[in-house]
C-alpha cells in the first residue's frame, strides 16, 4: 500500500522526543506525530501517552516535498468518532499505553448563567468597589470635598 495524504497506516514507535514520536512505516519509511496530535486532550509528555516499541494506528495528514510524512492520531480518533458522540479519552487507551499518571484533562467548567445575568453581576460589583475606593480617598482628602485652609 502506497502511504497518501489521508491513508491510515500502521507502524511501531521507534524513537520519542519532547516534540513528538516517530515511527517506523512500511518500505523502511518514517513518519512522524508531533506533540499536538497525538491525542484530543492536553499532551504535556508524549511519553505519558505512547511509549517506543509501540505498534500505532495513525492518519497521513502531510507528506512535504522532501518526503516528511507527518502522522496524527488524533485526527484518526476524529474520524473513528465523526458520528457525532464524543467520548472521553485517557491517555491509556489501546493504542496509547505509557508510563502516565493519568488523563490530564481540565475539568470543564459548565456556565449556567445566561450573558444578561454574569453582566449584571459585574457591574453590581464594580460599582460596589469604585464606591469603596471613592470612600476611602475621600477620607484621606479631609471628607467630601472638604478644603483645607492653609
Amino acid at each position: 500500500m502506497t502511504i497518501e495524504v489521508g491513508n491510515i497506516v500502521e507502524g511501531k514507535v521507534t524513537r520519542i522526543t519532547d516534540f513528538g514520536a516517530f515511527v517506523e512505516l512500511e518500505d523502511n519509511k518514517s513518519g512522524l506525530i508531533h506533540i499536538s496530535e497525538v491525542a484530543d486532550v492536553y499532551v504535556r509528555n508524549v511519553r505519558d501517552f505512547l511509549s517506543e516499541g509501540d505498534n500505532v494506528r495513525a492518519k497521513v495528514i502531510s507528506i512535504d516535498e522532501r518526503g516528511k510524512i507527518a502522522l496524527s492520531i488524533k485526527q484518526l480518533n476524529r474520524d473513528n468518532n465523526s458520528d457525532g458522540a464524543r467520548q472521553a479519552r485517557s491517555p491509556r487507551g489501546p493504542m496509547q499505553r505509557g508510563r502516565g499518571s493519568g488523563d490530564m484533562r481540565r475539568p470543564q467548567r459548565q456556565l449556567s448563567a445566561s450573558f444578561e445575568e454574569r453582566l449584571s453581576k459585574f457591574m453590581k460589583e464594580s460599582d460596589e468597589k469604585l464606591a469603596d475606593w471613592k470612600r476611602k480617598t475621600d477620607s484621606k482628602r479631609g471628607g467630601r470635598g472638604s478644603r483645607r485652609s492653609d
